[in-house]
């Protein structure tokens, strides 16, 4: 494999800081593929229950979901290499927090109100006091909705940053390899050999656990060269084992009690698959947009700049449409999961964000949606 180590900082073409990464379209590719896993896993919690499964619809939604997994990765690579970046070293500590509770704190407090009100209406849950409590109270600190997991995420890695900035900021690219290594094989290597011999190894040997070695990896993979090639045949090779491990796990293995194993953000797999993704798009120039299309360079930065609302907002809209409310339906239950996952994913990302600039109109609304 052909490895370079660039050894000088990069040029922060877009933020002044030493990052040249197309940064936007970074953003823009990773929520389509958070709606598009989102819309693939109807199959998942609904679908499977009824008399609808079939080989068709598994093999399909598993096959667009294995595609999509790198998403929740790419936000957090970005994420550490937009924020570790060595020239930020001596940021203060209270200055970095405050602007990060400005950017994910109100956002957060909104639209868990939000969501605590749209559980209320589809669970038909009584709104008695009692149960307003206990909802807001689960709220604060589990989370509205099961996709708020991403904002918990995010803002450890936060408290985390001034403190990885320091690492970050030692010269010796071999402080940042050891660390990544130690993470890999905490969090995919461990559970891969449980997995395959049913033995445990302590879990206090190993403590750089969770996404941290993601976010490092923002940073480090700067600073790395290998040929397109080699990340196509990479990316391609782990989207594959994805999917035939999954079959595998699935059907013919009864002695192993996680069939999506392979679906995790931390496998061995979507580890590898992220990071060649995330190094093909960084490839790109910063300056991509002059050879396109001005309206898909247009959309591609609006879409970027709101990533989060996005995110926090699409699920409501998805189910919307997928239950029914608005007198119709956009759900696998009555379309051919190949046509009907792109579908579901477009028509609700376009909706989201249209909606999304529309409620960026109010001012009171913009400040706290994200």
């Amino acid at each position: 494999m052909c490895v370079t180590f660039v050894i000088s900082e990069p040029v922060d073409k877009e933020t002044g800081n030493g990052l040249s990464i197309p940064v936007d379209l970074i953003r823009t590719f990773g929520i389509i593929l958070v709606v598009l896993l989102h819309a693939s896993n109807e199959y998942y919690t609904a679908i499977q229950q009824t008399a609808l499964e079939s080989p068709v619809y598994w093999w399909t939604s598993t096959i667009y979901k294995s595609f999509a997994l790198p998403c929740v990765p790419l936000f957090v690579i970005l994420s550490g290499a937009l924020l570790l970046q060595p020239s930020k070293t001596n940021e203060p500590i209270r200055v970095f927090l405050k602007k990060r509770f400005n950017r994910i704190g109100l956002a957060f407090l909104f639209w868990s109100a939000v969501y605590l009100v749209w559980a209320f209406l589809v669970t038909q849950t009584p709104v008695t006091f009692d149960n307003v409590v206990e909802g807001t109270l689960y709220s604060l600190f589990s989370g509205s909705y099961y996709h708020f997991w991403f904002l918990y995420l995010i803002a450890g890695l936060y408290l985390l940053t001034p403190i990885l900035r320091k690492i970050v900021s030692v010269k010796d690219p071999k402080i940042l390899k050891y660390l990544i290594i130690l993470w890999f094989v905490d969090v995919a290597v461990v559970p891969l050999i449980q997995l395959i011999t049913g033995y445990t190894l302590n879990d206090t040997i190993l403590v750089v656990g969770g996404f941290i070695g993601y976010f490092v990896l923002g940073v480090y993979l700067q600073r790395v060269k290998i040929r397109s090639s080699i990340l196509h045949v990479l990316f391609f090779a782990s989207f594959i084992f994805t999917i035939a491990s999954t079959w595998f796990l699935s059907f013919h293995s009864q002695s192993i009690s996680q069939p999506h194993f392979f679906f995790g953000y931390l496998s061995v797999n979507v580890i590898l698959a992220s990071v060649s993704m995330f190094m093909l798009l960084s490839k790109l120039s910063v300056n991509w947009s002059r050879n396109v299309h001005p309206l898909v360079s247009r959309g591609v930065h609006a879409i970027g700049r709101n990533t989060l609302p996005i995110y926090m907002f699409h699920l409501i809209v998805m189910e919307t449409l997928q239950r029914g409310y608005l007198g119709f339906k956009l759900s696998l239950t009555v379309m051919n999961p190949i046509i009907g996952i792109p579908v579901i994913t477009a028509v609700t990302l376009l909706i989201t964000f249209g909606l999304i600039l529309v409620m960026k109109q109010i001012p009171v609304l913009k400040t706290f949606i994200g």
